[in-house]
């Protein structure tokens, strides 16, 4: 499939009005903003995916911070997760920076894109079922157009782990049954009757929660990176 259609999904995802409580709260954020940021234009619409339409690893979170990627327009960008994971992207070689800041800082990653299974950012950082089932089409059409050089993918945290197993499917690899359990560390294999398998990898998510409790540590974080880019064909340091 053409991979000249993802600048063209990612404009659809960043239109969309589907969830009326995501639109709701997402705007008025934008509205309101933290006081921190009372200069910033905020983004205050759905985030699309990041990273090259040719990425052979995809990194799948959960939802846009209201003050991260809900400010600035891009995934993970401008928060203290964001701060984590672009800093162990760069320091295991997949990152051209070890910060982001704002969508046009100049960060590039290299063979790797990151998108979430929800779009827009989420009261209190959660999703409905309804609202994940709702935005799992825009996830399944990023894999279609990916799938021609993706290879691996990581999945950060228990949720988005639920929520990206029926995308897979959707997008034409095979799940096993029983649904692998979400566990750090995970690593299930995808087949495809048409195609390469997908390795999946299971990762805490770079929540506050978990980095500041030591519950993922960066060390763990550059391993999970390294082995999954390396199962991906992608060079590390």
């Amino acid at each position: 499939m053409d991979n000249g259609g993802l600048p063209v999904l990612d404009r659809r995802i960043a239109g969309c009005r589907a969830c009326p409580r995501l639109v709701e709260w997402r705007e008025e954020v934008a509205r309101t903003k933290r006081a921190a940021f009372a200069d910033w234009t905020y983004w205050g619409r759905p985030v699309p995916g990041f990273g090259p339409p040719d990425a052979r690893l995809l990194i799948l979170g959960l939802a846009p911070a209201a003050h991260g990627g809900n400010r600035t327009g891009r995934m993970f960008t401008g928060d203290r997760s964001g701060d984590v994971l672009y800093r162990a992207l760069y320091d295991v070689g997949l990152a051209s920076q070890p910060t982001a800041v704002r969508a046009d800082d100049g960060l590039e990653l290299y063979g790797v894109r990151i998108t979430s299974p929800v779009h827009c950012a989420p009261p209190a950082n959660k999703p409905t079922p309804a609202e994940r089932d709702t935005c799992r089409a825009w996830l399944v059409r990023e894999l279609e157009l990916l799938r021609p050089t993706l290879r691996t993918v990581v999945v950060l945290g228990a949720f988005g782990w639920q929520a990206a197993l029926p995308a897979f499917t959707g997008a034409g690899w095979t799940v096993p049954r029983p649904r692998p359990a979400f566990a750090h560390g995970a690593q299930v294999t995808l087949g495809a009757p048409d195609g390469p398998d997908l390795s999946l990898f299971g990762c805490f998510h770079v929540s506050q929660r978990n980095t500041f409790t030591g519950r993922l540590t960066p060390e763990m974080l550059r391993e999970v990176l390294r082995t999954a880019a390396g199962t991906a064909g992608l060079r590390t340091r």
